[in-house]
């Protein structure tokens, strides 16, 4: 048989000048070939085990195995907090940037609920802040903690001073005086007494009456040409104007004051809600086709131009014909969904009442 050459032994007498290659120690190389692949884990009966598992320890009696697992282990656990959607900008913010109201559970951004508070406190609030959502299922209302933590103290301060006014104003038993100077609130002396009655001012010592605010006139009837009653600090004198040009008036249905300045005659209260004629305050809640313009001493003071109007009239009639002829079209489905659905809940009720086994 031919022999086999001893290639270990001859290649060094060959080439004398090719230098020697020393082999790192056993220690060192050790743990990088075993980085290299995960480590093969031993069988069941333990009696069959891999090289690189055999060498699991280093001198230092660190074990390899385990940082090599650690090392290939993929890490799916990424803490990504999730985003909430604003229903007033429609943007997308983090729960840290977001704002629940504690009466709904609505949740908005806290940026635009700051400034929805801010316009709203601006511009003269209603009865209560309302939550901004118009579709809110508990119509709910910020608490004067929740927007005292949105707004800047001056603003929190007209808020106050708000709800103040609004107070007295719905207050039978109190009224504001009159006298231009003074700011106070005179408490009336008969609660139940409907007519009108002489109030003094504790702070200015003016006597006036409960009814007109005018100075006080015993024996004699209010002026019946008074079409407003008037705001605190401003005198009866300055606005003895004609009934169509008077610029406040009082809600009809809350007794409110109102301003208008210029638009339509159809007026809504931001209080009550209530909609009325400016001019003789009589109720258009029912009113929805404005037929109180076309007759009568109102007739064509409403505002707008006539093809306004029959526009408007198109409109809510083609709403009202629109919500018929669905029911109309849905009446079949409903009839034949009815049974199903109450089969659906008889046969909750009765799971639901079913014992449960022991």
């Amino acid at each position: 048989m031919p022999r086999a050459l001893n290639l270990t032994q001859d290649s060094d007498s060959h080439f004398p000048d090719r230098p020697q290659l020393q082999s790192p120690p056993e220690s060192e190389t050790g743990p990088l070939r075993q980085s290299s692949q995960p480590p093969t884990p031993s069988c069941p009966g333990g009696t069959h085990q891999s090289a690189a598992a055999a060498h699991s320890c280093d001198a230092s009696g660190t074990d390899c195995s385990a940082m090599t697992t650690a090392r290939y282990r993929p890490t799916w656990d990424l803490a990504l907090d999730p985003l909430v959607s604003c229903k007033l900008c429609l943007g997308e913010y983090p729960v840290e940037q977001m704002t629940t109201i504690a009466q709904c559970q609505c949740i908005f951004c806290t940026l635009c609920l700051k400034q929805y508070v801010e316009l709203l406190i601006k511009e003269g609030l209603e009865t209560a802040i309302s939550c901004p959502d118009a579709a809110c299922p508990k119509q709910g209302h910020l608490q004067e903690d929740e927007i005292e933590c949105m707004v800047a103290a001056e603003i929190m301060q007209r808020y106050k001073k708000l709800q103040f006014e609004r107070e007295v104003l719905l207050d039978p038993c109190r009224t504001w005086c009159p006298t231009s100077t003074c700011q106070a609130v005179c408490q009336l002396q008969d609660m139940g007494l409907q007519t009108p009655q002489l109030v003094r001012c504790k702070a200015c010592d003016v006597e006036f009456c409960s009814a007109c605010k005018a100075s006080w006139h015993p024996g004699q009837g209010c002026p019946e040409t008074m079409p407003i009653t008037f705001l605190p600090g401003e005198t009866s004198s300055a606005f003895r104007l004609e009934e169509d040009d008077a610029p406040i008036k009082r809600c009809p249905k809350c007794k409110v004051y109102i301003e208008r300045d210029e638009g339509c005659a159809q007026m809504m209260c931001k209080n009550c809600k209530h909609a009325f004629c400016w001019y003789c305050l009589e109720s258009l809640d029912d009113d929805f086709l404005l037929i109180h313009y076309d007759k009568g001493p109102c007739r064509n003071k409403l505002g707008h131009s006539r093809a306004s109007v029959i526009w408007h009239r198109t409109q809510v009639v083609g709403i009202f014909a629109g919500f018929g002829l669905l029911l109309l079209v849905a009446s079949p489905f409903l009839l034949l969904a009815t049974p199903f659905v109450l089969c659906c809940k008889c046969k909750c009720s009765k799971g639901d009442d079913d014992p449960l086994p022991t």
